[in-house]
């Protein structure tokens, strides 16, 4: 059912940042559970880049349900 899916949203790079705080891990283990390096997250939280496809769904999903919700 449609209604049961995470929104994806585009992401601030404060916003990105602010939930990986949220979350109480550096960038390096939240890179890890997101599946990607940590120089990525970096980027992403600099905004030199944007997260997209799987990256931004699992973004979305740790910022409505937690970091639980991905691992």
């Amino acid at each position: 059912d449609a209604s049961c899916l995470t929104t994806v949203e585009d992401l601030s790079p404060k916003a990105i940042q602010a939930i990986r705080e949220r979350a109480g891990v550096s960038q390096a283990v939240f890179a890890s559970f997101l599946n990607v390096k940590a120089k990525l997250v970096s980027e992403w939280e600099r905004g030199e880049k944007k997260p997209s496809g799987p990256s931004l769904k699992l973004l979305s999903l740790v910022k409505t349900k937690g970091l639980e919700a991905i691992t």
